[in-house]
């Protein structure tokens, strides 16, 4: 069932042109640079991104058929080095997180198709968002803000990206909203790394540890142990709580 992202039209802020490529479950939305955006043809890019998503699908969908505990396994899979490379990506992330591997998927597309266009397109600045999960190369500071469902901070706290940071991954798991599985009771983990599918995993599975308020301090101190995280931000109902590099700051709007 297809459920409205209204958080997409706060998102960012301006100076982004966007569009939106559907395949199946998957909805990708795409901010570009204004500059960029007004040179290029909406319809080449719509049709170029969502082939590009059919054929991620079916690679994935390949894999999952002759290896089924890839989608249904909740720990991580032994490395297979024979499989595509987003297959292997989403391994890795899981892995490193104590998930399974399809914690990682939304992420992995993101950062995967943000790639591609950068690849085929003149484009000077991109941010492709998969449910939540974001993979962002900007050449200026960019605000995030972040959707935590009923939460009164929803849409009230930013994470500010700074361009030497990018690209790099943004991810929100949320045990309140949406149809992900979450084993969590926060209105949202945004974990932010280098590699996206390493932020989605961790994103779910720090998640999964917060059940009540009290949980927050020591999920905290875990997130800070971690290297390759650059900056973690954890709300649950009216309390939040941020640690790494990233600048966060309130929305007044």
């Amino acid at each position: 069932m297809y459920e409205p992202r209204t958080y997409r039209e706060r998102m960012v802020g301006k100076g982004f042109g966007s569009f939106i490529a559907c395949v199946e479950e998957t909805d990708i939305w795409v901010g570009i640079d204004t500059a960029s955006f007004s040179k290029l043809n909406l319809t080449e890019l719509t049709e170029t991104t969502e082939s590009y998503i059919k054929s991620l699908r079916s690679v994935l969908t390949g894999y999952i058929a002759e290896n089924t505990l890839f989608q249904t396994s909740l720990i991580p899979l032994e490395e297979d080095p024979e499989a595509a490379v987003i297959v292997q990506e989403m391994i890795k992330a899981a892995y490193l997180a104590g998930t399974g591997p399809m914690a990682a998927v939304a992420g992995a597309f993101s950062e995967s198709i943000g790639n591609r266009l950068l690849e085929l397109f003149p484009i000077r600045e991109i941010i492709v968002e998969n449910g939540g999960d974001i993979w962002i190369s900007v050449k200026r500071p960019v605000r995030i803000s972040v959707f935590a469902g009923d939460s009164p901070l929803s849409g009230k706290i930013g994470i500010i990206i700074q361009p030497e940071d990018t690209p790099m991954g943004v991810c929100t798991s949320s045990g309140t909203v949406g149809h992900s599985l979450s084993l969590g009771r926060a209105d949202a983990v945004t974990i932010a790394c280098k590699n996206t599918a390493e932020a989605d995993a961790l994103a779910t599975a720090y998640g999964n540890r917060i059940h009540t308020r009290e949980d927050i301090d020591r999920v905290i101190e875990e997130i800070k142990e971690r290297e390759n995280i650059l900056s973690a931000l954890l709300i649950y109902k009216d309390t939040a709580a941020v640690c790494g590099k990233c600048e966060v700051n309130i929305i007044h709007e």
